[in-house]
């Protein structure tokens, strides 16, 4: 009988994503506060051939089903560390919204990861995977160690946190994605512009490291979590981060999108306006926050309890600002043979 693997790999939202400036190779530090939500993709991995990918789910058409999948690009790695040809058939069940900034993709990476591991029966270690989720990316570590956990560097350093209760949210999904590269560049620009309307015309500048502060995580929210407070979750979500144009201990004014721990929420909603109506229906529906999740165009929503996010939920699909409003809770397990 041919033997197989599934492994169930969990979606994120980031309730705090501080994003520094601009570094010399292009990437920024970030302080990101990850916390692996109840939204699963499963990639069952079975002997083959050759590598092959396969994608069900909700817009399974949008996702790569070639080498540039980070599932192949995984299976790959993995056997080029233990000299395996990776002759496999990687089949994802999408549950998490493609290109919605849950990291749909990493949690693909890390499951694939995981799922040949067992299959091979390669041994690898935990620190040895996690430096291989490193190499494909920065969000691919936490899918593997799910929780929640304080992300350093581009994300990929990770401190465990504590969770001292259950959170419940609502994610809104968007027709369409948005490009995490372009998110980036777009916070870069509005930086820019904000720095150049302070200091004036012709100055240059804004986004680099020299002009943005070092990221660091907000102590109020690390500390909402670790008490399972969700009313103080709220209240430091919706804080603000680091607005555009900072630099010299004095911040410029915030831009449309801004006053939310997610210093990519500005960038987000200047790609994707609309954003700003699922926001505000969510809102206006009773949220106790409201965040555009990671590089979006998910938003996602903090209820008190499981029936207020039932409620908020409906309310969020007959609003007409999304394409499905989806409950789920937090924290979750990180990648799991099942």
């Amino acid at each position: 009988m041919t033997r197989s693997v599934t492994v169930s790999v969990p979606a994120k939202v980031n309730v705090q994503l501080a994003v520094g400036g601009v570094r010399p190779d292009g990437f920024h530090d970030l302080a990101n506060v990850f916390l692996a939500v109840g939204l699963h993709d499963r990639v069952t991995v079975t002997p083959s051939d050759t590598l092959r990918i396969t994608v069900e789910g909700p817009d399974a058409d949008q996702v790569p089903a070639d080498r540039t999948n980070l599932a192949a690009r995984a299976a790959e790695l993995l056997g080029a560390r233990y000299g395996i040809a990776p002759e496999v058939h990687l089949h994802i069940a999408k549950e998490i919204p493609v290109a919605g900034g849950m990291a749909g993709g990493s949690a693909d990476g890390a499951g694939a990861l995981v799922a040949c591991d067992a299959l091979w029966g390669t041994g690898a270690s935990r620190e040895e995977l996690l430096s291989l989720c490193a190499e494909l990316g920065s969000d691919v570590p936490f899918s593997l160690i799910g929780g929640a956990a304080l992300g350093r560097g581009r994300g990929e350093l990770l401190t465990p946190l504590e969770v001292g209760g259950t959170f419940h949210w609502v994610f809104a999904v968007a027709d369409g994605g948005l490009s995490t590269p372009a998110v980036y560049r777009e916070c870069d620009r509005l930086r820019e512009a904000a720095y150049a309307e302070r200091a004036g015309a012709g100055a240059t500048g804004g986004a680099s490291v020299e002009h943005v502060p070092d990221p660091e995580p907000s102590p109020a929210l690390l500390d909402a979590l670790a008490e399972g407070d969700v009313v103080a979750l709220a209240s430091a979500v919706m804080a603000g981060g680091t607005p555009p144009g900072f630099a010299g201990g004095t911040p410029a004014r915030t831009v449309s999108g801004g006053g939310s721990s997610n210093d990519l929420q500005a960038a987000a909603v200047s790609l994707r306006p609309s954003l700003t109506e699922t926001l505000e229906a969510g809102a206006k529906a009773g949220a106790l926050a409201s965040i555009v999740s990671g590089s979006g165009p998910t938003c996602a929503f903090l209820a008190r309890d499981a029936a207020a996010a039932t409620a908020l939920s409906g309310a969020l699909r007959a609003s007409g600002t999304c394409r499905t409003a989806i409950p789920a809770t937090s924290p979750a397990p990180g990648a799991t043979v099942v």
